[in-house]
C-alpha cells in the first residue's frame, strides 16, 4: 500500500461483506430486540435484528434476516442510512432500516443462532438501554438513535 506520505507500507484488514440491521416496530410502537451469544464478545449481546447481506440488496438482507431472527415480516421498510462501523479495520458498511407493518412469518435461525431470544420494548426503553450500555452494537445503537431523534427540518 502507499501511504499518504509517499512511502510503501503494509495495512491490515479484514474482508467481510456489508451488513444490515433494522429497527422493527410493532403495532404498540415497541422496538423487537433480540439477544445471542456472540464469540468474540464472550457474552450474550442485546442488538436489532440483522446480519450480513451475503450477496444480496441491503433491504432485502435485511427482510431476511428480520424474518429469519423473529419470525416476523415487514410490510413497510424505509432506509435510515449506512454507517461504517469500523472504517479503520473493514470496508463494510451497515445499512439500517425502520421495519413497521409486522405480520406472522417464518423464522428460519441457523445453527449459530440456537440460543437466540426475541424481546420487546418501547423505543424509549431501548434508548435507554443504550445509554445504559446494554445495547452496544454499533449499527444497533446508531439505528435505535436515529428512529428515536428523527431529522429536524
Amino acid at each position: 500500500m502507499l501511504r499518504p506520505d509517499g512511502s510503501l507500507g503494509t495495512y491490515e484488514h479484514v474482508a467481510a461483506d456489508d451488513g444490515v440491521r433494522i429497527v422493527a416496530l410493532d403495532e404498540q410502537g415497541r422496538v423487537i430486540l433480540v439477544e445471542d451469544d456472540f464469540y468474540l464478545q464472550r457474552r450474550r449481546v442485546l442488538h436489532v435484528p440483522g446480519g450480513g447481506c451475503g450477496g444480496q440488496r441491503p433491504r432485502d438482507a435485511a427482510l431476511r434476516e428480520l424474518e429469519e431472527e423473529t419470525g416476523l415480516v415487514a410490510g413497510n421498510v424505509h432506509p435510515l442510512g449506512v454507517i461504517d462501523p469500523l472504517p479503520a479495520v473493514t470496508a463494510a458498511r451497515t445499512h439500517l432500516f425502520l421495519a413497521t407493518d409486522l405480520r406472522t412469518g417464518t423464522q428460519r435461525r441457523d445453527g449459530t443462532e440456537a440460543g437466540m431470544t426475541v424481546q420487546r420494548r418501547t423505543l424509549q426503553e431501548a434508548i435507554k438501554a443504550v445509554r445504559a450500555g446494554a445495547i452496544t452494537e454499533a449499527g444497533s445503537v446508531a439505528a435505535l438513535l436515529l428512529v428515536g431523534h428523527p431529522r429536524i427540518g
